[in-house]
């Protein structure tokens, strides 16, 4: 049964009209990021936060007291790849990195409609192989992301596996957004149930895909062929629309062999983590995304 804090967030979110109410105009787009921009920017007391220098001008590190130097978490912030920062998930990067026990990289792309598909691919692309030349080793990285974050961690594996390009430990997504052709039924089955993504998140995807095929696994990684992946840890509440993104992608990556573990937290909303600061849920959710990052890469 959910607890009373998270209970009374839903109630609240529902008030104010849900969070995510789509982004189809220039006004739209510019509430949207306003309201990003105002999220859980302060992380916890002790954490170290400091510019990354990678080529990324918001793309920041994120350590808490005893991180092992020697591993990496390279997080990727949501927001329908057309909103959100660093900043705006600074709190959920800083709960991560104590969790996990490693470094986190909390990495910046490049957002839509400005900068379309495949420049946020692309600043992915980079801000690992940044990490790699800094002289930590492959075996030593696992991505992370939630909502378009998730889904650009798992394209980010697309993308390296394409050329050939060493992959990482294992990757850890949170409601990620695999499918831009948008033909999960939770979109609609479970509209009512998620306060979070009040809109339709095709008007997201045309802007980030800028005519793209959304079938394009490099856009939409459920399409992928997962065949040598990595570990994947996929967390994803079962009230929310984009419930089928994740289900889907985990039961394609299982039929290709890859190692997953998909955990449906009953009742949770999109993103849920993202309220860290009062749901005991997301608090608990990240902490088991932890466990699972170090038993990734241990600390050595």
């Amino acid at each position: 049964m959910p607890s009373t804090e998270f209970t009374e967030l839903v109630e609240m979110l529902r008030s104010a009209g849900g969070f995510a109410d789509g982004a189809n105009t220039p006004g739209d787009l510019a509430a949207l990021r306003e309201r990003f921009q105002h999220m859980a920017a302060t992380p916890p007391r002790g954490t170290a936060v400091e510019p990354a220098g990678l080529g990324h001008p918001e793309s920041e590190w994120v350590c808490a007291p005893g991180a092992d130097p020697s591993a990496v978490t390279i997080y990727f912030h949501g927001g329908a790849y057309v909103a959100g920062s660093p900043r705006s998930h600074r709190d959920l990067a800083a709960r991560l990195a104590r969790a996990a026990g490693t470094r986190v990289l909390n990495a910046g792309y490049r957002l839509a409609p400005e900068d379309p598909f495949p420049a946020a691919v692309d600043d992915a692309v980079a801000a690992y192989r940044q990490v790699l030349a800094s002289g930590v080793r492959a075996s030593r990285v696992v991505l992370a992301g939630d909502s378009a974050g998730g889904g650009l961690a798992l394209a980010t594996l697309v993308a390296l596996k394409s050329t050939g390009g060493e992959l990482p430990a294992g990757a850890a997504v949170i409601s990620p957004w695999t499918d831009l052709a948008c033909t999960g039924a939770s979109i609609t089955a479970r509209k009512h149930l998620d306060p979070i993504i009040t809109g339709d998140p095709r008007g997201s995807a045309a802007q980030y895909l800028g005519g793209h095929d959304p079938y394009d696994p490099a856009a939409s990684p459920l399409y992928a062929d997962f065949h040598g992946f990595p570990p994947l840890l996929v967390q994803v509440g079962t009230a929310e629309v984009l419930f089928d993104d994740s289900a889907r992608l985990a039961a394609r990556a299982c039929e290709a062999g890859v190692p997953v573990c998909f955990e449906p937290w009953p009742d949770m909303v999109h993103v849920w983590h993202i309220f860290a600061a009062i749901v005991p849920e997301a608090q608990a959710a990240l902490d088991r995304m932890g466990s699972w990052i170090r038993a990734r890469v241990p600390a050595i």
